[in-house]
């Protein structure tokens, strides 16, 4: 599983000219999900999510989570995010997981979020089309792959 999350000031998900989500300040998290995604690999992007120190505390230093600052969350799904670009110059997402094996997953993913922040959280519909629209908040935009922890 693979998530990219962006710290914003806001942003939304807009479907067939209708807004599905918005947020204030917190995080927009797109998220990918490959075949061999497992209930542990939900649970350490989850607990990574929530705790990742990129807010700015009083002293304006990176220090506080989404979670410590009441921020939001906004979590997209994005099968993008699993592209191969190893041969030729066409992305193969031949390691991106069919949507009955995906949307269980995304779907589990969004919940836990949820139950971890105490509070509703935005998200996408999964394969829709989707608008996403944001004001990347520094920026601050950080890649995280569960089979690569680093």
């Amino acid at each position: 599983m693979r998530i990219l999350i962006q710290r914003v000031k806001r942003a939304s998900v807009t479907i067939d000219n209708t807004l599905k989500a918005a947020i204030g300040q917190g995080v927009l998290i797109f998220v990918g999900i490959c075949d061999d995604d497992t209930d542990d690999d939900i649970q350490w992007l989850v607990k990574k999510s929530v705790n990742l120190r990129i807010f700015d505390d009083e002293n304006g230093i990176m220090n506080l989570s989404v979670t410590e600052c009441g921020g939001d969350i906004l979590a997209v799904s994005q099968f993008t995010l699993m592209a191969s670009t190893k041969k030729g110059n066409r992305p193969s997402y031949i390691k991106a997981a069919k949507p009955e094996v995906s949307i269980p997953l995304y779907e589990k993913f969004c919940n836990e979020l949820q139950k971890a922040i105490n509070k509703p959280i935005g998200t996408g519909v999964f394969g829709a089309d989707m608008k996403v629209e944001l004001i990347n908040d520094g920026p601050v935009t950080i890649f995280i792959d569960s089979k690569n922890k680093e």
